[in-house]
Order: C-alpha cells, then sequence, then structure tokens
C-alpha cells in the first residue's frame, strides 16, 4: 500500500556509484562519514580484454561478470531496443550450449543469473557456489567467441522482449513515463530512443540484423570481465588465459565511441503526455545534464539528495507533507555523453496541476537563489555513503560498483573517486551548480494525463537524428554442434572452507528474546523488532489498520515530530522502516554500526511511543487510498488483490484494504493496535551485520530492555486462514489494459505443518526461478511471456499456493490452460532424485545469498520467530529439503497443488479472451472493472 507508485512499470534509475563506508562517527554524531577505497586487481590480455579481481575469501560464492562496452546508445538506426535484443540473444545458444543451458548450469548447482542493458553497456552475470568458478568462465567464453545467432533463438528472444516491454511500459499506469523522460531527456544523442525499443522497429527487425550487430560491436576488446568473491587470483589469471587469451579481438571494428553531444537549450518547452489508464496526474520538470565525468555531477547528486532524498527532503516536506503529492521523485540520469535531471510529482486527486507545478518551481528557484544549510549537505552526503555501505556488504555489489564505474567513465577507481568528490561538495557547489543546469531558460515543464497512447503528445520538437548502421553480416551463421562432438562445461573445484559466524540467542533484562550474529565485516546493522498484530488482527471493516500503523510509526511521539524523527535518522545516515504481513509487523532499522545506538533511540521511541498525529493520519490515509486508485488500474497489482478475498473469502487473511475501510480508521484506532499488539512480552529482536554480538546485546538491552507494558500480552489469532472457499474462475474486464495479467492459486498449508519442506521444494519445481516448470512452458517454449513463477509463503495459518504470468491480452487463456496443466503435472508426473537435487541446490543458494547481508538475515530469522519456528531453522535448510524424497514432494504436490481446486484471476481486456476461456471455464464470472467492488463478498457493485 505504502511502496513506489512507479516501482513496477516505471524503471527508472537514478545514478548509483557508491564506496563502503569504513570511518565509523561517534554515537549519536552526525558528522560527515567516510568511506575507503576499494582493493583489486586489474590486468588486460592481449586481445584487449579487461580482467578486474576482487578476491573475499569471507563468501562461499563467486560472482562472473562480463561487462560489454555496448549499450542502447549503439542501437543501429531503424533499431532501437537492439542491444536489450541482442542481450536477450547472447544468453542463450553457443556452439556447444543448447537453448537456455546457461540458466541449468546456474541454477541448478545453487546459483542465479542475469543480464541487463543500459546506454553505456550490457552486463551478463551469474553468482553461484565459488567451486562452480571455471564453469562460470567457460560459459562466458562461450557467449563471447561461439555464440549461435539463429532462427530458434531470434524468434523467441524477439517475442519475449515484446511481451516484456508490454509488462513494463505498455501495461503499468505509468510506464510510459520512461519514454517521456528519455524522449525530452535528449535532442541529437541516441539516448533519445527508448532503451527497449518499441514493437514496430523489433517486428521490423531480422536475423541478420542480429548477427551484423555483434560483428560490428562484441569481441574481446569491448569487454570486461569482473569477478568477485572467493578464489585466488593467480588461479583466476590461469583460467582467463585458458578460456579468454585466444579468442581473436573483432575483425573488422567499429568505434564505440559516440561523437555527437547535445547543444544546451537556451528556451524553455512544455509537453502534455498522454496515456491510457493514468489515475493520477503527473507534473515535473526536466533538464539536461552533462557527462559523467564532469565536474560537476557530484554537485548535482548532492542537490538531487537535499530535494529527494526520504522524508527529510525538501519535495517530501513542500508537496508530500503538505498533501498536494501522493508522491514526489527525482533522479539524475548520466552517461558517457551526456544526462538529464528528471524531478516530478504524482498529484493528489484534489490538487491543481498549476499550483503544484508552481511549488515545484518554487524549489528549484530557492536552490539557485539561496544556499543550501550545512545540516542538509552533511545529511545527503551521509546518505550517500550509508546507502553505499548496504550495497557493499557483498563481493558482488562491490564488483557491480566498479563495473558501473567502469562503463559510464572507463575507469573503476573512478568509483571511490566519485565519492571523494561528493564529500568536497560545498553549499556553494550546489547552488552554482542549480543556476548552471537547472535553469528556467532550459527547462522541459511535463505534464502526464490520462488520455490516448499518443507519442506524438510528448515527441521532442527538435527532428530526431539519423543513427549510425552497421555493416552487414559476413559468413554463416554458426550452429550448435553435434551432441557427441559439443566440449562439455568443466566440472567444479574444491569446496572453500568458509567459517560462519555462530547464531547467539541470548534473553533481555525483561525477557524480550534476542538472535544475533555478526554476518561480515562492513560496518553497517539490522535491528530488526519482531511483533504480533498483523493484517490478520485487523478488526472487521477496518482492513489496513495494522499497514497503517506501520507506516505511520515514525511519523511522530510524544517528544519528537515527524519532521524531527526523519532528520535525526537521515543525518545519522539511517534508515527505518516498518511493515505489517499478515501475522505480524515488522520494525527495522539499518545504520552505520558507529550510529546504531543514536539511530536506535529514536527506533524505541517510536514503537513504544508512535503517537499517530491526526494530521499525519489523514495525509497517510489520503495517500493511501491515492495509492489504490493506481494499484486498481495495474492489470498485475489488481490480480494481487484478489488473491486474497477469493482464496480466503471472509477469513481473517481475506481481508482487503479498500478506500471504504480506511476512512474508517481513527487515530485511537492506531493507538490501541499498536498498545495491544506491539508488547514487549510478545516482541523478539534480531541484530546482524558487521556488529558482534556482544555488542549487539548491549545496544538491544539498552534501547529495548527496560520497555514494559501493562497490558496483558496479546492473544494469538485463531484459525485465520477460515475454512477454503469454493473456488472461483474470475475475469476482471479492464478494456485499456495493455496486457493481461493470469493468476492461479490453491490453498496450501502452514509454516509449521510436516509437509512445508515437501511442497516448498515441490513449488520450487514448479515455478521458482528460469528452470521451472512454468518458466520453461510459457516463456522458454511458448514465447507467451516475460516469465512465469509460483510462489508459496509461510504463514501461521494455512498460506496459499499461487502462480502467475503476464502475457498479451489474446493469450490469456492459452496461459491459464498452461498454469492449470502444470499444477496437474506437478502431481503425476514422477519426480527423478537427479532433478529434485537441482533444485534443492536453487533454493539452498539463494537462501545461503541472502544470510549474507544484514538486512537479508534479520528478514529470514525474523520470518521465522514470527511463524513460530525456531531461529536455528534458517541454517537448516539444506538438511530438510535434503530429506524431502521424490515420492513425498509428488504425494504432497497430488493431494493440494489440484487444478479442480485452484481458483483462477484473469485481469485484462476480455474481448480477446473471454470466448476461448469459457469453453473451458462455462461459469466463469465476468465483473467490468467499473463494477469491481472490494467490499462486497461477491467483489461486484449491488445492482443499482
Amino acid at each position: 500500500m505504502f511502496r513506489s507508485f512507479l516501482a513496477a512499470g516505471c524503471g527508472l534509475l537514478a545514478l548509483s556509484v557508491t564506496a563502503p563506508l569504513a570511518a565509523q562517527a561517534p554515537a549519536g554524531s552526525a558528522d560527515t562519514l567516510s568511506a575507503p577505497e576499494i582493493a583489486f586487481e586489474e590486468w588486460t590480455l592481449d586481445n584487449g580484454l579487461r580482467v578486474i579481481a576482487l578476491p573475499d575469501q569471507g563468501t562461499s560464492t563467486v560472482t562472473t561478470s562480463i561487462w560489454y562496452d555496448v549499450g542502447s546508445k549503439h542501437d543501429p538506426e531503424g533499431r532501437s531496443g537492439f542491444a536489450h535484443l541482442f542481450e536477450h540473444i547472447l544468453s542463450r545458444k553457443t556452439e556447444n550450449m543448447p537453448y537456455n543451458m546457461i540458466n541449468k548450469l546456474t541454477e541448478d548447482v545453487g546459483g542465479q543469473r542475469n543480464a541487463s542493458t543500459g546506454d553505456d553497456r550490457t552486463n551478463y552475470y551469474e553468482t553461484v557456489p565459488a567451486e562452480y568458478l571455471e564453469t562460470m568462465l567457460w560459459t562466458h567464453a562461450e557467449r563471447m567467441a561461439r555464440p549461435v545467432v539463429d532462427a530458434e533463438v531470434f524468434e523467441k528472444e524477439r517475442s519475449i522482449v515484446k511481451e516484456e516491454l508490454r509488462q513494463r511500459i505498455l501495461a503499468p499506469p505509468y510506464g510510459r513515463l520512461r519514454l517521456v523522460f528519455a524522449e525530452n531527456g535528449y535532442d541529437v544523442l541516441p539516448h533519445r530512443r527508448p532503451g527497449i525499443g518499441n514493437i514496430e522497429e523489433l517486428d521490423a527487425t531480422t536475423l541478420d540484423d542480429a548477427r551484423a550487430f555483434h560483428q560490428a560491436y562484441y569481441g574481446p576488446d569491448t569487454a570486461t570481465v569482473i569477478v568477485a568473491g572467493n578464489f585466488e587470483t593467480a588461479n583466476l589469471r590461469a583460467l582467463m588465459d585458458k578460456y579468454f587469451a585466444a579468442i581473436p579481438r573483432r575483425s573488422n571494428p567499429i568505434p564505440l565511441e559516440i561523437s555527437a553531444r547535445e547543444e544546451r537549450r537556451t528556451e524553455p518547452r512544455s509537453l502534455v503526455a498522454t496515456a491510457p489508464n493514468v489515475p493520477l496526474p503527473v507534473v515535473g520538470y526536466l533538464w539536461q545534464l552533462p557527462p559523467q565525468t564532469h565536474p560537476d555531477v557530484a554537485a548535482v547528486n548532492v542537490l538531487d539528495a537535499i530535494m529527494s532524498s526520504g522524508q527529510n527532503s525538501r519535495l517530501y516536506n513542500a508537496l508530500v507533507r503538505t498533501g498536494k503529492a501522493v508522491q514526489a521523485q527525482e533522479f539524475a540520469s548520466t552517461s558517457e555523453e551526456g544526462g538529464y535531471f528528471a524531478s516530478f510529482a504524482i498529484l493528489s486527486p484534489v490538487a491543481d496541476q498549476d499550483e503544484v507545478a508552481a511549488l515545484l518551481a518554487a524549489e528549484f528557484e530557492k536552490l539557485r537563489t539561496q544556499p543550501v544549510s550545512e545540516a542538509e549537505l552533511r545529511e545527503a552526503k551521509n546518505e550517500w555513503v550509508s546507502g553505499t555501505l548496504s550495497r557493499r556488504e557483498t563481493a558482488r555489489g562491490r564488483a557491480f560498483e566498479l563495473g558501473e564505474a567502469l562503463v559510464s567513465t572507463g575507469d573503476p577507481r573512478w568509483a571511490d573517486q566519485f565519492l571523494a568528490d561528493i564529500a568536497k561538495v560545498t553549499a556553494a557547489d550546489v547552488m552554482r551548480v542549480a543556476r548552471t543546469w537547472l535553469t528556467p531558460e532550459s527547462v522541459v515543464a511535463m505534464r502526464y494525463v490520462a488520455g490516448e497512447a499518443d507519442p506524438a503528445s510528448y515527441a521532442n520538437p527538435v527532428p530526431m537524428p539519423t543513427f549510425r548502421s552497421v555493416p552487414d553480416a559476413v559468413g554463416e551463421p554458426a550452429s550448435l554442434n553435434d551432441e557427441a562432438t559439443r566440449e562439455a562445461p568443466p566440472a567444479p573445484g574444491p569446496v572453500p572452507a568458509v567459517a560462519r559466524a555462530p547464531l547467539i540467542q541470548t534473553t533481555l533484562d525483561n525477557g524480550i528474546k534476542l538472535v544475533s550474529t555478526q554476518t561480515g565485516d562492513v560496518p553497517l546493522a539490522t535491528i530488526t523488532v519482531v511483533l504480533p498484530g498483523g493484517t490478520s488482527a485487523d478488526p472487521a471493516g477496518k482492513a489496513g489498520l495494522a499497514e497503517m500503523t506501520a507506516g505511520l510509526v515514525d511519523k511522530g511521539t510524544a517528544t519528537r515530530s515527524a519532521e524531527q524523527i526523519a532528520q535525526t535518522l537521515e543525518s545519522l545516515g539511517a534508515s527505518l522502516s516498518a511493515s505489517a504481513g499478515a501475522d505480524g509487523t515488522f520494525v527495522s532499522l539499518t545504520a552505520p554500526v558507529g550510529n546504531i545506538m543514536a539511530a536506535g533511540e529514536v527506533m524505541s521511541d517510536v514503537i513504544r511511543n508512535a503517537s499517530f498525529p491526526q494530521s499525519e493520519l489523514d495525509r497517510e490515509r489520503k495517500r493511501a487510498v491515492d495509492g489504490l486508485q493506481v494499484a486498481m488500474k495495474d492489470p498485475g497489482s489488481l490480480a494481487g488483490i484478489l488473491a486474497s478475498p477469493v482464496m480466503y473469502g471472509s477469513a481473517a487473511y481475506g481481508g482487503v484494504t479498500t478506500a471504504e475501510s480506511l476512512t474508517r480508521l481513527t487515530q485511537a484506532d492506531l493507538t490501541n493496535f499498536r498498545s495491544t499488539w506491539w508488547h514487549p512480552a510478545a516482541a523478539q529482536i534480531v541484530v546482524s551485520g558487521g556488529i558482534a554480538p556482544e555488542r549487539a546485546k548491549e545496544v538491544a538491552g539498552a534501547l529495548f530492555g527496560n520497555w514494559q507494558s501493562e497490558q496483558p500480552a496479546p492473544t494469538p489469532i485463531a484459525y485465520p486462514s477460515g475454512p477454503a472457499p469454493a473456488p472461483r474462475a474470475l475475469v476482471i474486464d479492464m478494456p485499456e489494459a495493455g496486457q493481461a495479467a493470469v493468476l492461479a492459486g490453491v490453498r496450501a498449508i502452514s509454516r509449521s505443518d510436516a509437509d512445508y519442506y515437501p511442497l516448498m521444494l515441490a513449488n520450487t519445481v514448479l515455478g521458482s526461478g528460469s528452470n521451472g516448470r512454468l518458466f520453461e512452458e510459457v516463456r522458454t517454449k511458448r514465447a507467451l511471456s516475460y516469465g512465469s513463477y509460483s510462489s508459496f509463503g509461510a504463514r501461521a495459518g494455512q498460506a496459499v499456493l499461487t502462480a502467475n504470468a503476464q502475457t498479451k491480452n489474446e493469450t490469456a487463456d492459452e496461459v491459464a490452460d498452461v498454469i492449470l496443466e502444470q499444477f496437474e503435472l506437478l502431481g503425476t508426473a514422477p519426480l527423478e532424485e537427479e532433478a529434485l537435487q537441482k533444485r534443492r541446490l536453487f533454493l539452498g543458494g539463494s537462501y545461503a545469498r541472502a544470510l549474507e547481508t544484514s538486512s537479508g538475515f534479520n528478514g529470514i530469522v525474523a520470518g521465522l520467530l514470527q511463524q513460530g519456528i525456531a531461529p536455528e531453522e534458517a541454517a537448516m535448510l539444506a538438511e530438510r529439503l535434503q530429506a524431502v524424497s521424490p515420492e513425498a514432494a509428488l504425494d504432497v504436490s497430488r493431494r493440494i497443488v489440484r487444478p479442480e481446486n485452484a481458483s483462477l484471476i484473469i485481469v485484462g481486456n476480455a474481448a480477446e479472451f473471454i470466448d476461448d476461456l469459457r469453453e473451458d471455464y462455462p461459469n466463469v464470472e465476468v465483473i467490468p472493472v467499473s463494477e469491481l467492488d472490494l467490499n462486497s463478498p461477491t467483489l461486484r457493485k449491488p445492482a443499482e
């Protein structure tokens, strides 16, 4: 309910190049934090391939990544989205790897892999158990030297990319904002074209186009391999020579440099972009920025943090806290050649667009005419360093820091230099860059409102330049070798011995249980207080109470205002979050270890004494209602909302937050909920990160050891899942939907059930990762969706097992058939031990990676505590899964994951699929989205 409205659909990325924290500020201090340089080794092979090594013997994993200096800016004329399309293509097949073998080589050993494309680069990366270093390097060499770009790969990946475009751009209410920003952020640079492309140009692309693009740009002379994790550098050097040294440079290289540069705009302009399904208008401003290496970029990013980072930021105070906007966002997007600065707000329904635009403009005028305060400056810098710290907890995170710095500047050391530049920024620098780059004369004033999907509404008046093309492909396409002649991937090496810090369980003086461990050496700590009282405790007619209580926990106490809380935490480089789940609430604090006590005092105060001021309640309630409007316009979000009432009916787990239920909440409701459920007799605490257990106990004891309550301890909710409702087939007709969301689910079991681990493993077979059956059937074989997955959560009562996918409207019925067919097969098709072992490793690997970070460890252990499970279970996943036999996984699937017990929900343009769907589901209910009523047991508004 309180998530970012743009997170799912807009894909907006702020500049993110940071460095780890080392020096610790004294407790209670808001002094500027500092960070050391990242240690790494670097060398270059004779063929031009650059290698960067970041060894770390404290992890059991290794991350292998390859960064090509080839990005969306290199898309040929008439082929926007091509680098992104080729990112998909190059991940799939080589002369020695059949289609999607790379997925199996990573997931089946407990690893994960992915790839991404930006303006400046394309990267491919895997994190696997460290013994598979050589295997992963072999796959990278295969994809660099021996890729197969054939009709099978090309046609499948093009279809998948089109589904990704529909899912990320066309279906979400604010997805097209991404196109608006790119089109108007640049005039002449090729970055102006959308990195994801468009349907027309993707359809026009040919297989020979793809081969030509590869020959023009991809080779060892355009790439850097970055390896981070548990390995010996001498061994890495030998492996790089073995697999990469013989790969030749590009035979006919095309320069990677983009010579064009933007002329500084001297006249303002405005636009009103229109798009379907937009529930709340957006107003904002856009300016040009210089290239990434320009000396002004550090000050621009400090300015950005002052304006938009956290609840003590200027935009939050001016627009969100005043109720004018439900969200205010800002980011600086920069690349080698140039960039843009975007600042915008999603308006409250009652706000006036002109007024909000004027308020936003006034904030930038202040930047140009008045120096920012030293406190603001210090806070912004501390937020930068503290944000860096969480990203640097893992070797993989450090590798990505160096990779992003390298591709945008040519120098991996720039990450550290940039943070040093951030530290040097003065108030005068902030004013100077505002006057230089964010001027009224160079602004693009934007509005984004409901209307037709009309690119002309936001078209840049500067004619689109003609961009560079690439020479035609030469030679014949490579092909997959016969099975008898294929080179097999190398076997794993020795498993490194990694010592794990013990899990320490103790109690505070007042009996609160404390679980702690030191997860690493980076001086960042996370404290999580686990409390009863989740959404299942919401009283009848007041759904949303638990979430609102958590959401308002930091909005005031008897001694601190919301502004004081935000200022204190953000000046310390700390972040506080609270979330209510079905069975309880988590309140978490992450802060530099040196500031953990000072930040923890605020955390302790809000948990015990949150006062929920009426003005804050009114504003957050309004924002929540506005957020519901956005979610109701997004097919995927709406399908997820509907799952609760469909799967649980009127039981406690079935409650759905609505505008009506939110209006019933009072300040007294929130206060009573906190005092009833947030009780020391029922609270538990988890502490982890770069903090020793003895220090963790000292901090937790000082913060919570004297917490007492005169009220009796709360009684857990009895039978929160209730009896299972009859299965339903439900279609929500959303004619303007750019894509259909398909969800199917069955009632399952509780976390404490003896069948929990067998069903957990069976669900992984069904739909976890890219080797799950759903992904294989829906995406890999049929190219019907960007991805299809299943999930099985943990709850004190019965959880649900759901599967989902998003697809073009006309194939919604086909995707539904495939999902339910896989439900049937999960309980009937025999499971082989070898295949099941791969799924065990996949689950265990993802679990182990999460336990390496303080937030990941706390999330896992806090979840166990909330479900009444011993915290040491966090270290026993592999053992529990190993005890699950194929027969046990098949048996639990046969009993629970039955298609006849499944409910089906589809949100989309029903006209495109309803006739075909009715052939299999003659009793399907169709509810026009205009008649949907989440407060009704039938989900339909009563007839007038």
